[in-house]
This record gives C-alpha cells, sequence and structure tokens, in this order.
C-alpha cells in the first residue's frame, strides 16, 4: 500500500470545485492508495516519475515515489488552467 500525501493547501483548494467533481476527485485519490497507476493514468512528458488522472473536467497531478511507496497529491485543477 502506497501513502497518499496531500497538502493542507491543497485540500483547501479542494473546496472550490464543484460538488458534482469532489466526491469522484476525493474517491479517485483515496484509490491511488492500493494502485498508483490505474488505467487512464498518463506520465507527464519531461519528467520521471509525474502522472495525471482525469476525473470529468479535472485533472489530478501527482508524483509516485516507488522506494518509500508514497504518492504526492500536487495539484487538482480545471483542465484549462492545471498545467499553467
Amino acid at each position: 500500500m502506497y501513502k497518499v500525501i496531500i497538502s493542507k493547501k491543497l485540500l483547501k483548494s479542494l473546496d472550490k470545485v464543484p460538488a458534482v467533481y469532489l466526491s469522484g476527485i476525493k474517491g479517485t485519490i483515496n484509490s491511488l492508495e492500493s494502485n498508483p497507476r490505474p488505467s487512464g493514468s498518463v506520465k507527464l512528458t519531461g519528467s520521471t516519475n509525474t502522472y495525471r488522472i482525469r476525473v470529468g473536467v479535472y485533472r489530478i497531478i501527482y508524483t509516485i515515489e516507488d522506494e518509500i511507496l508514497t504518492v504526492e497529491v500536487i495539484k487538482v485543477d480545471h483542465r484549462k488552467s492545471v498545467y499553467k
């Protein structure tokens, strides 16, 4: 099992996400504990361990550290502004 790390700043920013997407985002983040590379996850180019996964029009950007079994969620944002 991987340990999922989410910063307090990120948790606070999740309050701005519409409720329609919030339950899906939380469920996806929780599922990263057991499977950090689910189907639909895409490795970002230019990085060695950064991935993204879609939840509706939102994207979850996260890194995987296999040596210490951690997944750190970096950013959750709308698809048009997540990569800026």
